[in-house]
């Protein structure tokens, strides 16, 4: 650059610092008169006693030239009159690869005390989702150690799979086995609204050390304003998304998307949106697709996702299980009554599928899985018959070759929190119990 360029960029520098000033404090919103800011911007609100550090809040709306603010802390020290800065650019996070091993909160700073390694690169956590022309397509498997998986819902690398179950049947636990035993580079875990008591026994023991020494954990509490919460989920998928324009096989776990959802919806409400199906607000909607597309594959890398639903009373059909299941490319539906005969992982084998399945295995493999779908459908369909002794051996061949078969594949199906197995290993045991079994 040459002096008449610095010359034009100093003439076209706004040299003043323009503040604007709350009004109110309704709830979770925050109204300011100024200043001149853009919806995702973020902004910094000064404390009336300019002791204390500066509250971080995002521009979310605006209400008769007035500017609707979230804050990503608690409200304290906020009154009439503070001033607002606005910093003229949405939220971005430090990233790289010293992050890993980690655990940070939705803003990118270390839960555990300790300063920000260096070399690392500042990251928009909104992106817009890869280009549909420049995804490539899915063809390789990718090993997550659970037989039941391998074998009978097998996932692909880049694939986005929903997690759906009720509180208690042990999708956290499922989500551990799959962070330690995957074949992907990097693990990006995001624990969105839950309890400050699960955090820890999650990365102690469901995840372990050696799940955390290639695992970055983002953590947003139940506790903590529902801006954070979302950032939460925009901030793992972000890191995700540096990771795969890198080359690696990233998997991202996001526990769970319902809390996402019922955060916008606390947003969505305090901004003046209307209630629509079970109090959920359209941008809800309008959110979820946004972000659950930014994941899967580019022309780089692969980021392979898991995001749990929490399904109240265990009604599959309610509104965001039934969004997310639209948008994702398979879902494991983890049933309590198999967790109650002690069946884990507790995945109905039945109601789940991967809809990649098919691109990436060989036809012996798919035709083995479906016959022994086949076997596990025919002995549900008659089970009360047969547990109540109404059923009579040879009235029909196939119940009997189901019932002879049954033990064998509930056998097969079972795993240990700490048991791995090799993706080719889960496949020939299917094979084995097709060919060997039901004596």
């Amino acid at each position: 650059m040459n002096t008449k360029d610095f010359l034009t960029a100093i003439s076209k520098a706004d040299t003043y610092k323009r503040y604007g000033k709350v009004l109110r404090v309704v709830g979770i919103m925050i109204e300011s008169k100024g200043p001149a800011a853009n919806i995702g911007e973020v902004c910094y609100i000064h404390p009336a006693t300019n002791q204390g550090d500066p509250i971080l809040a995002e521009v979310v709306g605006f209400h008769q030239e007035r500017i609707i603010l979230m804050p990503y802390a608690e409200v304290m020290e906020i009154g009439p009159g503070c001033l607002v800065e606005s910093t003229g650019k949405p939220l971005s996070v430090k990233i790289g690869r010293g992050l890993i091993g980690n655990v940070v909160d939705s803003l990118g700073n270390p839960l555990e005390g300790q300063p920000l390694p260096k070399g690392l690169t500042s990251f928009l956590t909104d992106q817009a989702p890869p280009n549909p022309m420049l995804r490539p397509p899915i063809t390789k498997p990718l090993e997550v150690g659970i037989k039941v998986i391998d074998s009978l819902l097998t996932v692909g690398e880049g694939q986005r799979i929903g997690i759906f179950a009720g509180s208690g049947v042990g999708k956290s636990t499922l989500l551990g086995m799959i962070a330690r035993n995957s074949g992907a580079d990097i693990n990006v875990i995001a624990l969105v609204g839950e309890r400050g008591r699960e955090v820890r026994e999650f990365i102690e023991q469901d995840l372990g050390e050696a799940g955390l020494k290639k695992s970055i954990v983002v953590v947003a509490t139940s506790d903590q304003p529902a801006l954070m919460r979302i950032k939460g989920a925009y901030t793992a998928t972000a890191i995700s998304e540096y990771f795969r324009d890198q080359g690696y096989r990233v998997n991202l776990m996001m526990d769970s998307v319902t809390r996402v959802a019922m955060a916008q919806r606390e947003i969505g409400l305090a901004t003046g949106e209307p209630p629509t199906t079970k109090g959920y607000t359209p941008s809800v909607f309008a959110t979820l697709p946004k972000l659950l597309e930014r994941t899967g594959t580019n022309e780089k890398g692969t980021i392979t996702a898991f995001y749990t639903v929490l399904v109240d009373g265990d009604d599959m059909n309610e509104p965001i299980a039934d969004t997310v299941r639209g948008i994702l490319d398979g879902h494991f539906v983890m049933d309590r009554k198999l967790a109650e005969r002690g069946q884990y992982p507790a995945i109905n084998v039945l109601k789940s599928i991967s809809r990649v399945m098919n691109q990436v295995v060989d036809h012996d493999h798919i035709q083995v899985a479906n016959e022994i779908r086949s076997l596990i459908a025919t002995f549900e369909e008659n089970r009360e018959l047969i547990q109540i002794g109404a059923y009579k051996r040879g009235t029909d061949q196939g119940i009997d070759r189901a019932i002879s078969y049954h033990p064998d594949i509930v056998s097969f199906l079972q795993q240990g929190i700490n048991d791995y197995h090799l993706f080719q290993e889960s496949v020939d045991a299917m094979k084995a119990l097709l060919n060997g079994g039901g004596k």
